[in-house]
């Protein structure tokens, strides 16, 4: 984002002043469009709201700009030649979209991100750069050159990679496939956008769990599901649930996240997951299980994924490389029926042709690399350090006032808060206070539950973003 450049002798207003001068005549925000708040810009910005009213003063007296009470600043219609009759109306158009923006706390949470970079983060489900194999990776692409041809590739994936993730697939998450079965995408989220747009229809009826990282995903809703929920206790969901919302609902398809689930980090129980493989194949019920955690297992024994026990051919399983090597990969893969796989596939190279060869070509090489096992010790003894102090801090800060269980995999701490408390005064306290995490209504729980993402954070900040956290619960709990 552009910012005023305080060592020029142009006064900051005017340098505000110009610069949306200059993006309004590129059609950035055309005319008749809301200009943000004079607050809001000015905290963009880094300045004084006082600077942002002389810059707003100074556009309006030229006729750029113009402010009526109760309806905001908006670039004027007329000093652009523009009449009313010829201007789209484009809040229209944005607010009257099918695909739905992502919930408010997820947006505010980007915002607050992007406002001060100095916040605190365990809201962002990404490994921190200090945990990623920044360096593995450049050495990679150091020592392997990619001089093929740079064209449209094969709509399923780069061919390399496939061949390398039936072999990582096998070894990793004994799962026995081909590499026909296997659909390359940009991550988790992609393949599940183009299952919902895909195999499904408006209206159908979806089950997924309660709470559950699915629930925060407006690509649901857009594609016009009904969402129906199946409680996680401490040993995951149970496959009675699924039955009864069978024959209630008819329910078309399972979302789930058998393996150290987001947000509860809770793992599916052995005998429930052949229960639920059981009551699968009976209904001929799809499941669709994606595992983007298992392979953090603190203890080196990943658990089984449902695809491995899966001998019905029930299960399409998602993968990525986001949260156990590299997000800016942009990496992912789903293991599923040939003719689920070409329909796809299909779809997807309508969307965008394909995905880029040279991050699969790189993904392929540090799956085959010498880099990658030491890489998943290291990351797996990291993961559970930085765990390990956010538990400590909680424990040491707020003794009494939240409780929790302790995970055995995955980037997530989910807690509960011992009182009522108002999510949205707690959110907009703590980052007051210098800290941001991920609210448990954005997963479909009632308020007072909190989901903390230790991955992000360097180390050194976890114990003074907890106690940040606890400073601004605190806050709010008195108030």
């Amino acid at each position: 984002m552009w910012k005023p450049d305080r060592l020029n002798n142009q006064p900051l207003y005017q340098q505000i002043a110009d610069d949306l001068e200059k993006r309004i005549s590129y059609g950035e925000f055309p005319p008749g469009s809301l200009l943000p708040s004079e607050r809001k810009l000015a905290d963009q910005l880094g300045v004084n709201r006082s600077t942002v009213i002389l810059a707003y003063a100074e556009l309006r007296s030229h006729g750029i700009i113009e402010s009526r009470s109760g309806s905001g600043t908006r670039v004027s219609k007329f000093k652009w030649g523009a009449t009313p009759k010829h201007t789209p109306n484009w809040h229209r158009y944005v607010e009257g979209g099918g695909f739905l923006p992502n919930l408010p706390f997820l947006r505010r949470i980007r915002e607050a991100l992007q406002l001060d970079p100095a916040l605190i983060d365990f809201a962002s489900g990404e490994l921190g750069p200090d945990i990623s194999p920044v360096q593995e990776i450049n050495h990679i692409m150091k020592e392997n050159h990619y001089s093929d041809y740079l064209g449209y590739d094969n709509p399923q994936g780069f061919v390399p990679l496939r061949d390398a993730l039936v072999h990582y697939l096998s070894r990793h998450r004994s799962i026995q496939t081909t590499n026909s079965s296997i659909l390359v995408t940009s991550g988790s989220q992609q393949s599940l956008y183009l299952i919902t747009q895909c195999l499904l229809a408006p209206g159908d009826a979806v089950a997924i769990e309660d709470p559950s990282y699915c629930y925060s995903l407006p690509m649901f809703q857009s594609a016009g599901l009904r969402l129906f929920r199946l409680p996680v206790d401490k040993k995951g969901i149970r496959p009675e649930d699924v039955r009864t919302l069978y024959k209630k609902h008819r329910i078309k398809m399972l979302f789930m996240n058998p393996n150290f689930q987001n947000p509860t980090g809770v793992l599916l129980d052995t005998d429930r997951r052949k229960e639920l493989l059981d009551v699968a194949s009976e209904l001929g019920l799809p499941i669709v299980e994606d595992d983007p955690f298992s392979l953090t297992a603190y203890d080196g024994n990943p658990p089984q994924p449902l695809k491995a026990m899966d001998s019905f051919g029930s299960v399409l399983y998602i993968g990525s490389f986001s949260k156990i090597a590299a997000s800016g990969l942009r990496v992912g893969w789903m293991v599923a029926p040939n003719s689920v796989v070409e329909r796809l596939a299909d779809a997807r190279q309508q969307m965008d042709f394909g995905l880029s060869v040279v991050p699969q070509n790189v993904a392929a090489l540090f799956l085959q690399s010498s880099y990658f096992q030491p890489h998943l010790e290291r990351l797996r003894m990291n993961l559970m350090y930085k765990r390990d102090l956010v538990v400590e801090t909680l424990q040491k800060e707020l003794p009494n006032e939240i409780s929790f269980t302790v995970p055995n995999g995955g980037l997530h701490l989910w807690c509960k808060i011992n009182g009522e408390v108002n999510d949205n005064k707690l959110f907009e306290e703590a980052i007051r206070q210098g800290v941001v995490f991920v609210p448990g209504s954005v997963y479909g729980s009632d308020s007072g539950y909190v989901r903390f993402t230790f991955a992000r954070a360097k180390k050194e900040e976890i114990v003074a973003g907890i106690t940040k956290f606890a400073a601004a619960l605190r806050a709010v709990l008195q108030s």
